[in-house]
């Protein structure tokens, strides 16, 4: 495709709750970065070698330690000199290749103004009204200055937040300074939680309030959490110097890439500016590999931790790299110096371990538990790391039922991934997610599987073809998903082989963090009857992005190029999948609604494709969904699932938390009250001894949950189990219809 691929993602930026069992884990992971935070800056590509002294030097000089790339003492961040022009091609490329065609206009430049703002100080704790009167004068040239290549705007606006972020961290440094003790937590004063529709603070006295008051609740939360001043003193002076060095770290391409996504945002929210590092990253996230060193990095204060190694990874195998390391420096081949990297942030750590396989990376690291005086060497041989965590997995559930045993088994899918670069090269043993499900199936059929549950929950998509392959393991032969640009007619791709891996009763969880390669997946298997779905409503992406890769390695564009339709012709743009039967799922609501930014709204839907219908699950539909409410009706569990979810409904009503301690604690008590109860109800109600404090019951959270501990999951093997014996006994009905006839 030269250069070009096609991919579907949801929101990465979703954070889920440790309460979802299938949730999406990234992390530094030897290195891959996690891309769900702010975007990391680029680093050119002779910085991966670093074969030698002058190499590290030439990188440190280009990815920062030159002039504009850091900001000093009292100055202010300048773009690079590759921006203007890099600037000008995105310009160019969305306006050309963008699904939406889009004036470059004053109605442009003011919403790019406002996402700017936005991405820099959503929660308005920044920017003073009378900041913005100021900046005022930009609103309405951003887009003569985009065409210019001019980005003084950029970079006036970054710096004037920078000049903010540096005040507060004074601010709070002065109010720390006269002891965590000042704070009066029997005044009557309250802290609002959702700033981002707020007026911008009138003064700057206004403004200060808001950060005492800030700084005031983070008192409060550690003494509600039972910390010692001194505790509290010291961890919010260390989250202060974090703070600090992150804004002395920030880079000139980090601004430059908020500043182009803010660009990309009034197209719509899915497309985006890679940097080059980015790209890199996006690649390996698609592919689930890369080659390294398999260890998940994090930063602590100054140093680089180890949290933890990917299992069979090189570090994993050679044994020598523990948890909690802390790497102090970098080398590369035996005759190379250390590079000393304690103060980098992680996304440089990790460009520098990074490196190609067969090559050896040296570590110099303080052993965990031991002072800084005690260091050591750990020479590893970098290799392809597999990050199984993201791959598809599976297991088998075993469910009594009438005396019958089922056997169901259980494929989750946390992405949709697949190794373009292997797979254009011709490599026929490629990773894909089709090839390890199809892989998966053959093994559960090998143990018996009566039925199957493909679990897509928290799925946020991935690869457009993915989609339409997966689905083409149960659809013999047909189409799969309708795709359009603006003013073309409908494309139709869909699966020709006349070969389905499964073809028994399925089952397809969705919830809302299911998302655009989820839903074509989902959708498909709905509208052919080959399956029931299961779950809650989806996230409703139904765009589609391409990457193009910018000249001179100047990193890609993720563009919205196409919508995709359901088989049926119905859009999940906005509208997600609705599933058969619905489950209540507390999660869910901590995902607000979200507005319908950009150009992009729903364009109705298209004529349907000709496809069969299996006609499965249809004709005894109305009796599954009577079955599942007349069995989780009094459920334990599912009456748990209901009434978190009420309690979560209520709780989102609260706009402003308390700072008076006597309000807090009495608000905490009745939240750990409620959380117990309600706790202790389905534990009873189980037959289950109940439990008496909150400590049990955050170490009953904590604690791993199996495939035959999830409810919804248990759930779902009994739906399937339900409509395995209602299509045997319409099966007999059949047979027996004919021997009448005949």
């Amino acid at each position: 495709m030269g250069g070009r691929f096609y991919a579907l993602r949801g929101n990465p930026r979703i954070r889920f709750p440790r309460t979802v069992l299938f949730q999406r884990r990234m992390g530094y992971i030897a290195q891959l970065n996690d891309t769900t935070h702010r975007p990391p800056p680029m680093i050119p590509f002779a910085a991966r070698t670093q074969a030698t002294l002058l190499a590290a030097v030439v990188w440190a000089t280009s990815v920062g330690l030159g002039p504009g790339a850091f900001a000093s003492e009292g100055e202010g961040l300048e773009p690079l000199a590759n921006h203007p022009r890099t600037s000008v091609e995105i310009v160019d490329r969305l306006r050309e290749g963008h699904f939406i065609r889009k004036p470059l206009d004053d109605e442009a430049s003011k919403e790019m103004f406002d996402n700017y703002l936005d991405i820099l100080d959503g929660r308005r704790l920044y920017f003073t009204a009378a900041d913005i009167a100021g900046l005022e004068t930009y609103r309405l040239e951003l887009d003569d200055a985009l065409r210019d290549g001019d980005l003084e705007p950029a970079f006036a606006i970054y710096n004037r937040y920078r000049d903010r972020a540096v005040q507060r961290l004074a601010f709070e440094e002065k109010l720390l300074e006269r002891g965590v003790d000042q704070f009066d937590f029997t005044v009557d004063e309250s802290m609002e939680l959702d700033r981002s529709e707020a007026p911008w603070p009138a003064s700057q006295e206004e403004l200060e309030s808001l950060w005492r008051l800030n700084l005031k609740s983070r008192v409060l939360g550690g003494k509600l959490a039972g910390d010692s001043l001194e505790a509290i003193d010291e961890a919010l002076s260390t989250r202060i110097a974090s703070r600090e060095r992150s804004i002395r770290q920030t880079r000139s391409e980090d601004v430059f890439q908020s500043y182009m996504n803010a660009f990309a945002l009034t197209y719509d929210e899915h497309t985006q500016y890679f940097s080059p590092r980015d790209s890199e990253d996006f690649n390996i996230f698609m592919s689930l590999s890369l080659e390294g060193i398999g260890a998940v990095l994090e930063t602590q204060n100054e140093y680089t931790i180890v949290r933890r190694l990917v299992k069979g990874g090189p570090a994993d195998k050679g044994g020598e790299l523990k948890p909690l390391d802390r790497i102090i420096a970098v080398g590369q081949s035996d005759n190379q110096p250390f590079i000393p990297i304690v103060g980098w942030r992680s996304d440089d750590v990790v460009q520098l371990i990074r490196g190609p396989k067969g090559h050896t990376v040296r570590l110099k690291v303080i052993p965990a538990g031991e002072d800084e005086s005690e260091t050591r060497v750990v020479k590893i041989v970098r290799d392809a790391v597999n990050l199984v965590e993201q791959s598809a997995s599976k297991s088998l559930l075993k469910l009594d039922r009438d005396g019958r045993e089922y056997r169901v088994g259980v494929v989750v899918i946390p992405t949709f991934y697949v190794d373009f670069k292997a797979m254009h090269a011709g490599d026929p043993k490629y990773k894909s997610t089709t090839r390890d499900v199809a892989q998966l199936i053959t093994e559960l059929k090998a143990e018996g599987m009566d039925a199957l549950i493909v679990d897509v929950r928290n799925n946020g998509g991935g690869s457009l073809q993915e989609a339409v392959e997966l689905t083409g393991l149960f659809v013999e032969s047909g189409p799969v998903v309708q795709v359009k640009s603006l003013r073309g007619r409908p494309r139709v791709l869909g699966d020709r082989d006349d070969i389905a891996v499964w073809n028994g009763p399925l089952a397809v969880m969705v919830n809302r963090f299911s998302a655009s390669a989820s839903e074509i997946f989902a959708g498909a298997i709905q509208d052919y009857d080959l399956g029931i779905v299961v779950g809650s409503r989806t996230f409703g992406k139904g765009t589609v992005q391409t990457l193009i890769d910018l000249p001179r390695q100047r990193g890609q564009l993720k563009v919205t190029e196409r919508q995709f339709y359901r088989v049926s012709g119905v859009s999940t743009h906005y509208n997600g999948i609705v599933p058969d039967i619905i489950y209540p799922t507390p999660e869910d609501l901590i995902y607000r609604e979200r507005e319908r930014g950009g150009a992009i709204a729903n364009t109705g839907d298209v004529a349907p494709a000709r496809h069969p219908s299996a006609n499965r699950f249809g004709p005894v539909l109305a009796r599954l969904r009577s079955r599942h409410d007349e069995r989780t009706r009094d459920d334990p569990e599912f009456a748990y699932l209901k009434a978190k979810r009420d309690y979560i409904e209520h709780l989102r009503d609260r706009t402003h938390v308390s700072l008076t301690e006597a309000t807090r604690l009495k608000q905490k008590e009745e939240d750990d009250a409620w959380d117990l109860r309600l706790e202790n109800e389905r534990l009873v109600a189980k037959g289950e001894e109940p439990i008496a404090s909150m400590d049990e019951l955050t170490e009953r959270d904590d604690s791993e949950e199996s495939p035959e501990d999830d409810t919804l999951v248990l759930e779902t093997a009994n739906i399937l189990a339900d409509y395995v014996g209602l299509a045997s006994g319409l099966a007999l009905a059949e047979i027996d219809a004919k021997a009448v006839v005949q």
